[in-house]
């Protein structure tokens, strides 16, 4: 069991807390470039409790800045983003993105103190069509980080991002758990109503796998297997990287490219950022007769973005409208009647609550790879609390370069990380892939 002092430890990540040191040691994913327009309008950020302010200066440079005005603390969202600089409109004081003083218009010219001044700005870096922020105290920012989904060539990555009203922990838990898939997402599904050659099929023979976990250089990894044909194991691999990172079994392993990072706005709300190699073999999403699986969108619409601090990339399917619950669905051909993976999977989280207590859990075999998962993270915080040990990936990214998500099928007898080398040895890699063309 987790206890209350472990669940702080786990969830709280604003300034001045231990879990929000670990995060600020590594670029954090703040928005998608898309979002951000030369001169355009100054966007509301919220990232790990803090008010920000993102734009992107005529130059094409972006600068992410505390909110308020060093000057009288007016909030630059709704400055002029004019010229090289972010204008406040109280005073009209200017900031580059470097939140360096440019301007101090109100002031004669022998009172000018410009270069005494500065607004607070966080290095900026964008690769990939996303933009990352570095929080922490270093001169020089470490490594961006380097999981295989975000280093694919340019316009083979899928990119999209989802907010989810609940605590980045319980919302990154529902992708370290594979047995859930075939309940909450394919309940309805039986092994009748798939291709026969399909490789997923085993999750329907079978809904109760076992397990494998381990620790990982980049954070857990586990599999979860079950009988295949006879003489074989069905294996789906996953694993967590630091500090909120993901990849899940989306797909065989051969290709399952993909990894989502679960970036923590406040304590209460998380932004969902999801890497996928555009060449990946298709989930599964239709019946042996190539009819669509009932309610199994994989890329749920949104509602418009707002300027409010959390108004962007919310999903239509919300705890508002209870998920748009169809009970009549959920009686004849959907497990849960809610339609989307994603509202699914927000509907069960977003159900514990803010935060989940979970002093309340009664913890199983299944939930093994949570377990240590959270142990991992707890271990990591403490060490840079007590010793100032950098955590995993930080100056060290391409260790996760043996991270792959997927499903394969095995011998029997055949150790499981020996079958997932011996995969991962032969799969197709996206470099690989772009220099045999």
């Amino acid at each position: 069991m987790t206890s209350q002092m472990e669940n702080e430890l786990l969830t709280r990540v604003g300034p001045g807390t231990p879990m929000g040191a670990l995060m600020r040691q590594y670029w954090v994913p703040a928005c998608l470039s898309s979002e951000l327009a030369a001169d355009g309008d100054p966007v509301r950020l919220m990232l790990l409790g803090e008010r920000l302010i993102a734009f992107r200066d005529s130059a094409g440079r972006v600068g992410v800045l505390d909110h308020r005005c060093p000057h009288r603390c007016a909030s630059l969202f709704f400055g002029r983003n004019e010229e090289g600089g972010l204008r406040c409109i109280y005073h009209g004081w200017k900031y580059d993105v470097a939140g360096n003083c440019l301007d101090m218009p109100n002031l004669p010219a022998d009172q000018d103190f410009r270069q005494k001044v500065k607004a607070k700005a966080y290095k900026v870096a964008e690769r990939g069509g996303l933009v990352y922020v570095y929080m922490g105290e270093r001169e020089v920012a470490p490594p961006l980080p380097a999981l295989e989904a975000m280093l694919c060539p340019p316009g083979e990555t899928n990119l999209w991002a989802r907010q989810r009203e609940c605590n980045w922990l319980q919302a990154l838990e529902g992708d370290i758990d594979t047995s859930h898939f075939s309940f909450l997402h394919t309940g309805k599904v039986t092994i009748d109503d798939i291709d026969p050659d399909h490789l997923e099929r085993f999750q329907f023979t079978d809904r109760a796998p076992r397990y494998h976990a381990q620790p990982t250089e980049w954070g857990t990894m586990y599999a979860a297997y079950r009988p295949a044909q006879p003489g074989h194991v069905y294996y789906r691999f996953a694993h967590f990287a630091f500090p909120f990172w993901t990849l899940f079994p989306n797909g065989p392993l051969a290709d399952n490219v993909l990894a989502q990072g679960w970036v923590p706005m406040d304590d209460t709300h998380t932004m969902a950022f999801t890497f996928s190699w555009t060449r990946k073999t298709p989930v599964l999403s239709s019946n042996k007769r190539g009819e669509p699986l009932p309610l199994l969108d994989r890329v749920s619409p949104t509602l418009p973005n707002t300027a409010d601090w959390f108004g962007r990339w919310r999903a239509v399917a919300n705890q508002a409208n209870d998920y748009l619950i169809d009970r009549e669905a959920q009686r004849t051909i959907s497990y849960t009647g809610i339609d989307g993976v994603f509202p699914q999977d927000s509907a069960v989280t977003e159900s514990m609550g803010d935060i989940s207590d979970r002093t309340l859990e009664n913890l199983a075999p299944s939930d093994r790879m949570i377990v240590m998962t959270r142990r991992r993270l707890m271990d990591a915080v403490r060490a840079l609390q007590d010793k100032g040990t950098v955590p995993s990936g930080v100056d060290d990214p391409d260790v996760s370069g043996g991270a792959r998500s997927g499903d394969l099928i095995a011998p029997e007898g055949q150790p499981w990380l020996e079958a997932y080398e011996q995969t991962l040895a032969q799969a197709l890699h996206p470099v690989m892939a772009l220099a045999a063309e």
